[in-house]
C-alpha cells in the first residue's frame, strides 16, 4: 500500500496538511535549468485543480515557505524551508557526536567524508565535509541515495536480518544512475554479503560517474544500523584496489572510535 493511500485511509490525518506538503514536494522536480514552477506545473504534479493549487500556494506563500516571482508568476521554495533542516541538525545528538570524527577523517584522508542517515529504502546525507573543491551537489545536505547503490547503504543492509533486507529491496525502485549501476538483485545481495564480511561496502560509479566510494555502518547499542560514514574520491586520482587498500583501514578505525550509540 502506498504512503498516499495510507494517508487517505487514516481518520486522524488532516488531509489539508497532506495536500500542503504535496505542493512543497513538487519542488523536488525542479532542475538547474528550470528552477521555478508555474501554477499549472503544480496542478500537473499534484493532480489538484487550479483553484485548489492556487489556495495552497497562496497559503504557503503567506506563511513564508514559498516565494512568488511577480514578474514570471512562478513559484520557488523560500529560505524559510532551511529553518527545519537547521533545527533538525541542531537538535540531533547523534549527529553532534559523530561530526568531529567525520571532520578528523576528512583531514586525515583528504577525501570527501559524509554521514548518511538510514531512512527505509534510502540514505540521506546529513553532514558532508569536503577537503577540496568538487562539483556543487557533492556539498549539499539532504540528498537521498537509494540504499542498494552505495557502499554505506549496502553496509547498512548487511546489518539487518534477511527479512528486513528483503523487504527493503522489494520496495526499492532500481534505477541505473550510471552505466555501471548494478541492478541485478543477486549481484547486489552478493555485495551486501561481502560488505557484512569486510565491515564496509566498496563501490565504483554506482551513483555518480567517476566516483569511488567506501561506506561503513554506524550502529546503536542493540546492533541496529542508524547511519553510515561515506568516503568518496574521484577515480582519476587512484585505482579501486589502491583506494580500498589505503582508505578502508581509516574508515574502519573511525567507526571503531565512534562505537555504538
Amino acid at each position: 500500500m502506498t504512503k498516499k493511500k495510507l494517508l487517505e485511509d487514516d481518520a486522524l490525518v488532516v488531509k489539508s496538511v497532506g495536500k500542503a506538503f504535496e505542493v512543497l514536494k513538487c519542488f523536488e522536480q525542479t532542475s538547474q535549468s528550470e528552477r521555478e514552477l508555474s501554477l499549472m506545473d503544480i496542478c500537473r504534479l499534484t493532480g489538484f485543480d487550479k483553484s485548489t493549487a492556487q489556495r495552497f500556494t497562496h497559503t504557503l506563500q503567506t506563511l513564508g515557505y514559498i516565494n512568488k516571482n511577480e514578474s514570471s508568476r512562478r513559484y520557488s521554495l523560500s529560505l524559510k524551508v532551511l529553518d527545519l533542516a537547521f533545527h533538525f541538525l541542531r537538535n540531533d545528538a547523534f549527529i553532534e557526536t559523530v561530526n568531529p570524527h567525520l571532520f578528523e577523517l576528512c583531514q586525515l584522508s583528504r577525501c570527501r567524508v559524509s554521514l548518511s542517515l538510514f531512512d527505509d529504502t534510502e540514505t540521506v546525507y546529513a553532514v558532508r565535509h569536503q577537503y577540496k573543491s568538487e562539483y556543487y551537489s557533492s556539498s549539499l545536505l539532504g540528498k537521498r541515495v537509494p540504499i542498494y547503490c552505495s557502499g554505506g547503504g549496502r553496509s547498512i543492509l548487511a546489518c539487518l536480518d534477511a527479512g528486513q533486507r528483503d523487504d527493503i529491496l522489494d520496495r526499492s525502485e532500481f534505477i541505473a544512475f550510471t552505466h555501471h549501476t548494478v541492478l541485478d538483485r543477486q549481484v547486489i545481495l552478493n555485495e551486501i554479503e561481502l560488505a557484512g564480511k569486510k565491515g564496509y561496502g566498496l563501490t565504483k560509479e554506482q551513483f555518480v560517474y567517476g566516483e569511488l566510494g567506501l561506506g561503513a555502518a554506524l550502529l546503536d547499542r542493540h546492533g541496529y544500523p542508524l547511519a553510515a560514514i561515506q568516503l568518496a574520491i574521484n577515480q582519476s586520482e587512484i585505482s579501486l584496489d589502491e583506494f580500498e587498500k589505503k582508505y578502508a583501514p581509516m574508515l574502519l578505525e573511525a567507526v571503531q572510535r565512534i562505537g555504538a550509540y
